[in-house]
């Protein structure tokens, strides 16, 4: 334990938790300055069993970035691009399509898509793509765009939030991804993403969204500028939204990658650091039923150890992730749906397969 957190401030969090009680701001903090990783670990699994039981989900999906191109540029990211640039890209609808149709035949249900903030692309582009992918199979659940994707569409066709959203969802939008998310400190933003909507307006936008019957994830960004301090204050942030709309099927951290990024002189995270967030997030966010560990991120062996760290979902299937391997990543792009189910057997667990909605497909109990 660091200088801070002594052992009579943990013994009265673990009471805290034991008796189902819910953690201040200073206790998020307490439990940053901890580390002891077992103690820590010990905790949030109490509080998965208690929130999740012992299944751990997985959903069989299929990844579309459909554009790099973005005039955000924010620092953290390795994947957007220029307009114009050699390296830039934009799918047409028919390859959008074409993508999709592949994985079909895999059994997929869900369709994930997001992609840069292209500033010449037509609104019309992204309700076609929607419609398209939903007439292509209307039992494929269709997650996409973040809350800055659907901010941004709402500026270029000069209509409100709320308008757009109920658009989206009319053409076929199940739900969105927590993407964009990153640090919602005004100072962490100034420094990595000035020309991303704000915190604030990632929050408002995922209210709209729940509002108009559009469920979410979240997400949040760490392991680049920010303080112990200001995660604990995206953490509760998103807790009091959870109170507010329900609206949150799952909370996934996203662990900075800094490799070809405008930060590439950051270290990027540790094991050790990735299992105190996901342990951490767990006991601070007491009304997420569900918490992701994206392997693409962590690698799929640190993803089967932090099932005993407050994590129940391991993500997915994937498929052509692109977006991280653009940042460093050196995790496969896909893996196979038997694999996941003998990585959670062996940390004894129950797979259990979902959709995106968290209903179960098939458990995989023997």
């Amino acid at each position: 334990m660091t200088a801070g957190t002594d052992s009579r401030s943990m013994e009265r969090i673990e009471e805290k938790v034991a008796a189902g009680g819910r953690l201040s701001f200073d206790d998020g903090v307490a439990l940053f300055g901890c580390n002891d990783l077992i103690r820590l670990g010990r905790l949030a699994d109490l509080a998965r069993r208690r929130n999740a039981g012992d299944d751990v989900y997985f959903v069989n999906n299929r990844h579309i970035n459909h554009t790099n191109v973005c005039g955000n540029r924010c620092r953290f990211c390795a994947f957007s691009a220029v307009e114009g640039a050699d390296d830039a890209y934009t799918m047409t609808l028919d390859e959008v399509l074409e993508r999709a149709r592949a994985s079909l035949a895999d059994g997929i249900t869900e369709l994930h898509i997001v992609g840069g903030e292209h500033p010449s692309l037509p609104y019309e582009y992204y309700l076609e793509m929607i419609s398209a992918l939903h007439e292509l199979d209307p039992s494929v659940h269709i997650q996409a765009f973040t809350a800055s994707e659907i901010a941004f569409f709402a500026r270029r066709s000069k209509q409100t939030v709320e308008e757009v959203l109920i658009q989206f969802r009319e053409a076929g939008l199940g739900s969105m991804p927590g993407g964009g998310a990153e640090i919602f400190a005004p100072r962490v933003r100034g420094l990595v993403c000035e020309r991303k909507i704000s915190g604030q307006e990632w929050l408002d936008v995922m209210r709209i969204a729940h509002g108009v019957g559009i469920r979410s994830n979240a997400t949040m960004l760490y392991g680049h500028v920010e303080t112990v301090e200001e995660r604990v204050d995206h953490l509760l942030r998103l807790r009091e939204l959870q109170d507010e709309t329900g609206g949150f099927g799952s909370f996934i951290p996203l662990a900075f990658h800094p490799a070809n990024t405008e930060l590439e002189e950051l270290k990027g995270t540790t094991g050790f650091e990735d299992l105190k967030v996901l342990a951490i997030s767990r006991l601070l966010l007491d009304n997420f039923a569900n918490i992701k560990a994206f392997w693409i991120m962590i690698g799929i062996k640190l993803a089967q150890i932090s099932l005993h760290f407050g994590v129940n979902d391991i993500d997915g299937t994937v498929v052509e992730e692109k977006i991280t391997h653009a940042a460093g990543a050196e995790t496969e792009q896909a893996i196979a749906k038997d694999e996941l189910i003998r990585l959670i057997r062996e940390a004894g667990r129950i797979p259990v397969e979902r959709d995106t909605l968290y209903n179960e497909v098939r458990r995989y109990e023997d």
